[in-house]
């Protein structure tokens, strides 16, 4: 539309057909889900076989990876894969019984970040929030990382230079495919998780059935090392191997907070629904990653260039067997598959983190806003872009990659179990058979806390530090960001209070009016009841005195992260956008100009905006659209990131469909 074009009727401009990108957009990511459609959020919900999937797949897939680095640092000592193997399945259960106990206590999400915030404190919670969202983050790079490993064991070394490209185009991919909805984007990957699980459950028991017969002579084998080394090593030295592997095999349990962190995505009852996926996520995961430590002690595998050991231990079982080739390539593709599903928790877990802290302050706002998928875009952005920086700092070397994520989730894991701990201890007057909750806690704390110190302690030069960086990094931005708003809060709340306290009185030339659609219309777009609402009102009359005989208070409820939480929601965002409409009411009362009040509840709220704005300009031709802004005395950079531009985007269009708006500052110092 040229300039010519621009409408002199007072109508606005008729719409005009997508644009390429917009039909790339929708083809891309789908069309847009009906908020109001009371099916939307049970179609949305996921029942514990698709949590499991997609919550699940991230534990399960930890198997391919968790137990090798145990290997790895087992070196020539391998006797000691039967206890590994024993402990690793005791570990997983302890984990998943203490976060099914958590989650009683947590119905709408009893994630690291929530438990650690409500039990030992805010600044405890940012902490743990962070090192959540790293966690997140390398959740991602992990498991794509690890899927190109196992996918590329069997092309020949020269073609690994295609690792990286093929690592990055499948962050992409996933990306896209989270923006469009968490359901959709589980049940396109649920084959995977079928293949593999029957794939692994062949692979394991026949691994064990087949070498039944060896038993006697590798457990006789494996007594004689076990000597040899105390011998060595001292029973000392060989108790410290086996904690240096049984720690960094931590990645092993990476996965397991993921349905904690995800419950107001479940199906209803959700607390249920969660309680059976952990039990469903931790009999697959302690019988893979348990049993895949048996079968490497039972085969005798070693490292080969180019190959995971699960590779080599596949390749090794069905050497000679017929059809053997074709198992060997379904079982391998499916665990590279896997892990591209096990990403998805980084996907799914990491925004929602990312928008608790958001609603609490310590993240920018915008990172709570849903998109018109009803997913939380900005986060899902954020977290593909992260993910793909870091594959490019690490090369996509899985070996760094899992120091790195094991580090963050047993800091989480353990600042959770210690504020159960304290917590069931508090408690115990009120909770029957709190002895045993507490005892669970205590020893699962125990076991998390000797991980995150030994992986640091061995691992800080070797990918420990960089973690530890970030992490602390973003903990000290999320406090400057809290900060800020909290000191704009405060400004704000005093000019609240200062025009709350100045008398209102009658303006003059209004006595005996009624609201009239015909004549001058100023229609103001306001939050909520605050200070800056009230300051663009009085405003309105001092700067344009006599001039408009009617009031509009436009407002709009935005439905972000936190419908997801509890059915009422929506019902509770349109009662307190009534509420606070209402109140603008009584001040246009005191002021004795008529007034209307018009609101819309939606996900984008420039767009609902704009509609309200569209709809007011084909009732009320002679409208004259007001909104207040925060003026900073000294704008930075970073007041765009923290601060919507809301006011200043409505106003370009409504520009475009040549109407008027006019924005009116509040100064704050």
């Amino acid at each position: 539309m040229t300039y010519g074009d621009l409408p002199t009727n007072g109508e606005p401009p008729s719409p005009e057909k997508p644009t390429l990108p917009s039909r790339i957009k929708r083809v891309l990511f789908g069309r847009p889900k009906d908020l109001f459609d009371r099916s939307i959020f049970h179609r949305l919900a996921l029942i514990p076989f698709l949590a499991w999937i997609g919550l699940g797949a991230d534990g399960l897939s930890s198997s391919s990876y968790g137990p090798q680095e145990s290997l790895r640092s087992l070196g020539s000592h391998t006797y000691l894969c039967l206890a590994l193997a024993a402990m690793t399945a005791i570990t997983v259960w302890m984990i998943s019984s203490a976060y099914s106990r958590m989650i009683e206590d947590f119905p709408h999400g009893g994630g690291g970040y929530v438990v650690a915030s409500r039990l030992l404190g805010n600044r405890v919670g940012v902490i743990s929030g962070c090192a959540l969202l790293v966690d997140y983050i390398l959740t991602i790079t992990v498991s794509i990382a690890a899927a190109a490993d196992a996918l590329f064991s069997f092309v020949p070394l020269e073609w690994h230079v295609l690792k990286l490209p093929a690592v990055i185009a499948a962050v992409f991919a996933l990306t896209a495919m989270n923006i469009r909805g968490v359901k959709e984007s589980v049940i396109a990957l649920m084959p995977v998780f079928l293949i593999f699980l029957a794939t692994h459950l062949v692979l394991i028991l026949g691994g064990i059935i087949a070498q039944v017969p060896q038993i006697p002579t590798i457990m006789h084998q494996a007594q004689t090392g076990f000597q040899s080394g105390i011998a060595t090593l001292g029973a000392a030295g060989v108790m410290f191997l086996f904690l240096h592997a049984y720690s960094l095999g931590g990645g092993t349990y990476t996965g397991i907070e993921a349905v904690s962190n995800s419950v107001p995505i479940l199906h209803q009852p959700r607390v249920q629904t969660a309680k059976r996926t952990m039990v469903y996520m931790a009999a697959s995961l302690s019988f893979t990653a348990g049993g895949l430590m048996l079968c490497y002690l039972l085969w005798g595998v070693g490292f080969e260039e180019g190959k995971t050991i699960n590779a080599v231990l596949t390749a090794r079982m069905v050497q000679g067997i017929p059809f053997g080739t074709v198992f060997l390539l379904l079982t391998i593709l499916s665990e590279g598959a896997l892990l591209v599903v096990g990403a998805q928790a980084g996907f799914i877990d990491g925004p929602r983190v990312l928008a608790n802290m958001a609603h609490d302050s310590w993240m920018p706002r915008k990172f709570s806003a849903l998109s018109d998928r009803l997913t939380i875009s900005n986060g899902v952005l954020l977290m593909g872009v992260s993910a793909t920086i870091l594959l490019l700092i690490t090369r996509g070397d899985v070996s760094k990659l899992v120091v790195m994520y094991s580090i963050n989730v047993f800091l989480t894991f353990s600042l959770s179990m210690f504020g159960m701990t304290r917590s069931s201890l508090h408690a115990r007057q009120q909770q029957r058979r709190w002895l045993g909750r507490f005892v669970l806690f205590v020893a699962t704390f125990m076991l998390c806390a000797t991980i995150l110190v030994v992986t640091v302690t061995e691992k800080f030069r070797e990918g420990g530090w960089l973690t530890v960086t970030v992490t602390g990094c973003l903990v000290a931005l999320c406090f400057q960001i809290h900060r800020h708003y909290h000191k704009v809060g405060e400004k704000l709340q005093e000019l609240f209070v200062m025009l709350r306290d100045v008398p209102i009185s009658r303006l003059e030339g209004y006595e005996g009016a009624q609201f009239d659609p015909h004549l001058p219309t100023a229609a103001v777009l306001v939050p909520g009841y605050s200070g800056l609402g009230i300051h663009t009102v009085l405003h309105i009359f001092a700067k344009f005195p006599g001039h408009f005989r009617n009031l509009v208070f436009l407002s709009v409820g935005v439905a972000d992260a936190e419908v997801f939480k509890e059915p009422t929601a929506l019902a509770e965002i349109r009662s307190r956008t009534e509420e606070n409409l209402s109140k603008y009411l009584e001040l246009a009362k005191k002021l004795g100009v008529p007034a209307q009040i018009r609101y819309a509840i939606g996900t984008d709220l420039i767009d609902e905006a704009e509609k309200l704005c569209l709809d007011i300009v084909r009732e009320m031709p002679q409208t004259t659209f007001f909104a207040g802004k925060v003026l900073f005395e000294r704008e930075h950079w970073y007041h765009r990131l923290l601060h919507n531009e809301t006011a200043y985007t409505i106003q370009k269009r409504m520009q475009w469909a040549g109407k008027t708006m006019v924005i009116l500052p509040a100064r704050l110092q």
